[in-house]
């Protein structure tokens, strides 16, 4: 296929604005899973040396012959997948020859005893785990960007809102915190995924056969095993207890810890687009994009982009849990099936990780349009705290009633605290107090501990 050809054939991202150029991208294209399949290939045949299955001469023709074909264009092996169902095995005759070229000895080790299956998720994990560390350290970024917000605006009162309303005041180093505790808990989840993921080596059915078939009538009984943690050894990748063909929990994991990933982020993304609104104005996005026709926008793109990745990831996770339910030792579908939404949720929690660290590190707070909006209920979001000071003065049941009286009357135009004034609270609550219980920066609660309870929390867990 000419060039320009493949250049238009390739899926850059042009729908997919959160992870197009991100790191995450790279890690998963089409030449990431090449490299990946040569790789766990390679690997393969210097564990079988290691067992002592194949000539160490073998295994470097192996390894030498795989890197040369590192950066082969993919598309050949695409269109050749369709005949057979999946990529491993063209890429099988393709290796076979080019280690042939070299020493055809050597040829007969490649892929020996393995199916097209083990290659495969043994691949799929080595591109996981290069994919997530990018994903980890831009989580790690945005944790320190969250960890700075929520110390320097540990004080600062703004409006708590529930179910849209104003409800009580909260501060926003409290807000930066929840976000500072999700981040650090996907993160958690991604980097315990992570240092499990599994090499996959079974052979036909499971049983590791074909190893001991080619080992001869005098192969060990434990030589299976063995070749499972030579084959982790060289992969870098964790040694499971069996062969996973059709056990998919590690598939099942991953979903999980990804579609809470992209759902912590949400969160975050989902706060910023209330709170960057107009008639709020309490943040703003750093570096806000533009619009083809309102010369004055500055969208906050960053968190459009998030959120846009968050109402995917777990439809994407849905399809890689129904892969779970496996028939036999090799499912037909339910394992082709995870290819492309893994994939796809990879690069969007990728994407977004690494557009939550630029929005946590640029984001603007304004704390004096967090004070306005404390007014705007003229008072009403401290009626919870005047309804706890007047109890004891005056009873449960005429505490509230003064207080509904006083809704009402702020609803009709005034400020709570005059509307307090006109009535019995008056003569319960002298007016200094009243002034102090009336003013919202003076009702946070714990707000300010709960900051520094989940600062320290981070520490302690860096400290570990």
């Amino acid at each position: 296929m000419p060039s320009n050809e493949r250049d238009a054939a390739a899926d850059v991202g042009l729908l997919a604005p959160v992870w197009a150029g991100s790191a995450a991208a790279a890690a998963t294209g089409d030449a990431a899973f090449l490299r990946a399949m040569l790789d766990a290939e390679a690997a393969l045949t210097r564990a079988l040396a290691t067992a002592g299955l194949a000539p160490p001469a073998a295994a470097r023709a192996v390894t030498e012959a795989a890197a040369g074909l590192a950066g082969a264009d993919p598309r050949e092996l695409a269109l050749r997948a369709r005949a057979d169902g999946n990529p491993v095995i063209p890429l099988v005759a393709v290796l076979t020859a080019a280690v042939a070229e070299r020493d055809p000895a050597a040829a007969e080790y490649v892929h020996r005893g393995a199916t097209s299956q083990d290659i495969w998720d043994t691949a799929l994990m080595l591109v996981t785990a290069r994919a997530l560390e990018p994903v980890l350290a831009d989580l790690g970024r945005a944790e320190r960007a969250l960890a700075g917000l929520a110390a320097a605006h540990r004080d600062t009162p703004m409006p708590g809102r529930t179910l849209t309303q104003h409800a009580v005041p909260t501060t926003f180093g409290l807000k930066a915190a929840g976000w500072l505790t999700l981040v650090r808990a996907a993160a958690a989840r991604l980097s315990a995924v992570r240092a499990a993921l599994p090499v996959q080596l079974g052979g036909a059915g499971g049983t590791l056969a074909a190893f001991h078939a080619y080992a001869g009538p005098d192969a060990a009984a434990d030589l299976g095993p063995r070749l499972l943690a030579a084959y982790a050894a060289e992969t870098g990748l964790a040694e499971p207890v069996l062969p996973w063909h059709t056990l998919r929990t590690p598939i099942a994991d991953l979903a999980g810890a990804l579609a809470f990933t992209a759902g912590a982020l949400g969160k975050l993304a989902a706060d910023v687009l209330v709170l960057s609104r107009t008639e709020i104005g309490e943040v703003s996005e750093g570096a806000g994009g533009g619009s083809s026709a309102m010369p004055q926008k500055a969208n906050p793109v960053a968190s459009v982009l998030i959120a846009a990745a968050a109402r995917q990831v777990p439809a994407l996770a849905a399809t890689l849990y129904g892969s779970l339910a496996a028939e036999d030792e090799r499912p037909p579908g339910a394992w082709h099936a995870e290819w492309q939404p893994l994939r796809e949720a990879l690069r969007l929690v990728g994407g977004a990780a690494e557009a939550a660290a630029g929005l946590a590190e640029g984001l603007r707070v304004h704390p004096e349009r967090m004070r306005e909006n404390l007014g705007l209920t003229r008072g009403l979001i401290v009626s919870e705290r005047i309804a706890a000071a007047l109890t004891p003065l005056l009873g449960r049941e005429r505490a509230r009633a003064v207080v509904r009286d006083a809704v009402r009357a702020v609803r009709d135009g005034a400020d709570l605290r005059s509307a307090l004034r006109a009535g019995p609270a008056a003569a319960a609550l002298p007016d200094e107090p009243l002034h102090d219980l009336t003013d919202p920066a003076r009702y946070l609660g714990s707000a300010g501990p709960l900051v520094d309870r989940a600062l320290r929390a981070r520490r302690n867990h860096d400290d570990d």
